[in-house]
């Protein structure tokens, strides 16, 4: 380890983590003692302590993968969360707050998610759908994106779509594979969840099978050039994260004549020990076959469900692929990963 003027200085001049390898080193500078919390705890347990190595200098060093994204927080005695002032980097933790973040040397974001000049693109509109009792209030926002090509093409339902579209930008990232001939042209309906209540309407509930397909598919029909699941059953697809993914992979497995295809990211398969329905599901034969894409960060819990799923799904029929990535469940993980699983469920055409 540099000695401790060192520390300080490249602190300073490269801000923190300082990177060596794959060795990540925090560097808090003042009179008290700071604990780390982070992805690579998968945000469980105990706080490590910085050590001091100095009057005024605490350091802690980790070892990560060398392509790991990594969200943290620098915390006091009590648990109350300290700005990292060595690290200007920071993202949404979708809980009213932010985590200091960094990519490690041979990581790096995606430029999928930015506009590129020139690069056709598709029309989002938006919409209130009535609930008719299928969801939680009277009516339910949804988003609707018409590809930058004349259709018939395949529908792909977002869940958590306020997230998918702001946080993940997904039409611009598909607006570029489209462009660049590495997926072919769909249209997507990106869904908002229920607020206090997506834990309910997105742990294998029967009536958000039912809202999907009564008013969201009945609103896309309406509004998009889809592709007839009558003439192409299971044309369409359905893609979310964490609980949306496990809510992604119910609602294929209910409705395999509609969405044949599933995307789902650090899906909550099985949760403190308790594996949900989708297990029993995934042990039926006969049943129409799936295409399932599914991703989960190196340093989550969920992915011991993650890792069960896919020998039980493929023993009955199923198609699947699961990919980790080094990281953890944050939403510019997914980002970076997703291209992936759009070019392997949507491939172009011919």
């Amino acid at each position: 380890m540099d000695d401790i003027r060192t520390l300080e200085a490249r602190a300073r001049r490269e801000g923190t983590p300082l990177i060596d390898g794959d060795t990540a080193t925090f560097v808090w500078k003042g009179s008290r003692p700071v604990f780390l919390q982070g992805d690579f705890q998968d945000w469980r347990g105990t706080p490590l302590p910085l050590e001091r190595v100095g009057r005024g200098l605490w350091v802690r060093s980790l070892a990560l993968p060398e392509d790991a994204y990594v969200e943290y927080a620098l915390l006091d005695a009590k648990g109350r969360r300290l700005r990292d002032p060595f690290n200007a980097r920071h993202s949404d933790n979708g809980f009213g707050d932010v985590n200091a973040c960094f990519w490690m040397p041979k990581g790096e974001a995606t430029a999928l998610g930015q506009r590129v000049r020139g690069v056709p693109r598709g029309r989002v509109t938006r919409h209130q759908v009535e609930t008719h009792q299928w969801a939680v209030g009277r009516k339910r926002a949804v988003a609707l994106y018409a590809p930058p090509v004349p259709g018939p093409v395949p529908l792909l339902v977002v869940l958590d779509g306020d997230d998918y579209l702001r946080r993940v930008q997904l039409p611009t990232l598909v607006d570029n594979l489209i462009a660049q001939g590495r997926m072919r042209p769909v249209a997507m309906a990106f869904v908002s969840n229920g607020g206090p209540a997506r834990a309910v309407e997105y742990t294998c509930s029967e009536a958000t099978v039912g809202f999907l397909e009564q008013h969201v598919l009945s609103l896309a029909r309406e509004r998009l050039s889809l592709l007839d699941t009558r003439r192409t059953p299971g044309v369409h697809a359905v893609l979310g994260a964490s609980l949306g993914g496990l809510m992604a992979l119910y609602t294929a497995q209910r409705l395999p004549h509609v969405f044949g295809h599933v995307l789902s990211q650090s899906g909550a398969f099985s949760i403190d020990g308790n594996d949900m329905v989708v297990f029993d599901l995934a042990r039926r034969t006969g049943q129409p076959p799936l295409h399932v894409w599914m991703d989960c960060g190196r340093f989550e819990a969920l992915v011991d469900g993650n890792q069960r799923l896919p020998p039980l799904l493929q023993a009955t029929g199923h198609r699947v692929t699961y990919e980790a990535y080094s990281g953890g469940h944050n939403y510019p993980a997914w980002q970076s990963h997703l291209s992936r699983g759009l070019e392997e469920i949507f491939p172009p055409a011919g």
